[in-house]
């Protein structure tokens, strides 16, 4: 974790991202741009929270897919906690079934990681001047039902329903999580992820990772509401 002293005349950004890499390309974009200052950065949610607390940037970067607090969990602690300071979501989640609920959180912003450098400065502006940002690719359909892309997404024709373990594997696919994160947060081999979810998603009839996120969105696993 780093910290710095507070400045009162230029944006400060707190960053969270569990990659080094991004944390690296962010700091150096930032840091060449006189307007803006890094206030600090953690690697997981659990550790951004008491920091952001502390440190009240005026915009907060997250990642939505982080061990402690995911994106969404830590996006409604700190609207709820730190009402100064606006979040922007950097993700590389392009399904506009993450977009509601981050909104609903209290995002202020959603950003896709394989966006342009101007950007992500673009939107560290709009959001730290009270605006809301929304990367244009999923902009337009940001205001839609997210259930209503997820209808045709049910049971299989047997009906046969999820155990508990394909449930949590899937909800926690929707959630943005890798194989290896369900794996280590369920505490089953990463082989056992894969297989409750190749199980639900044959009794579901979900074929992709898209189909999934629309399934969650569809029944509140994706609502920051469901995970307090």
């Amino acid at each position: 974790m780093k910290m710095k002293e507070r400045s009162m005349d230029r944006i400060r950004v707190f960053l969270a991202d569990d990659h080094p890499i991004v944390l690296a390309g962010i700091r150096t974009l930032l840091n060449a741009d006189p307007e803006i200052e890094l206030a600090g950065e953690a690697t997981n949610g659990g550790e951004a929270l008491p920091l952001i607390r502390t440190l009240v940037p005026d915009v907060a970067v997250l990642d939505v897919s982080m061990p402690g607090l995911n994106g969404l969990e830590l996006t409604q602690r700190v609207a709820a906690e730190c009402p100064a300071t606006r979040v922007l979501v950097l993700t590389v989640h392009e399904d506009a079934a993450y977009v509601q609920p981050l909104l609903k959180a209290g995002a202020r912003g959603y950003l896709l990681k394989r966006s342009a450098a101007d950007d992500l400065l673009r939107a560290v502006r709009a959001v730290a001047a009270g605006g809301v940002y929304l990367d244009p690719s999923v902009a337009g359909q940001a205001l839609a039902d997210p259930s209503a892309s997820a209808s045709g997404a049910g049971p299989g024709e047997d009906g046969e329903a999820l155990s508990p373990r394909e449930t949590e594997t899937l909800r926690l696919i929707a959630q943005g999580f890798s194989n290896k994160e369900i794996a280590r947060r369920i505490d089953v081999s990463v082989k056992s992820v894969e297989t409750y979810k190749a199980r639900a998603a044959e009794k579901l009839g979900l074929r992709t990772r898209a189909e999934i996120i629309r399934y969650g969105a569809a029944h509140g696993w994706l609502d920051a509401l469901t995970l307090r």
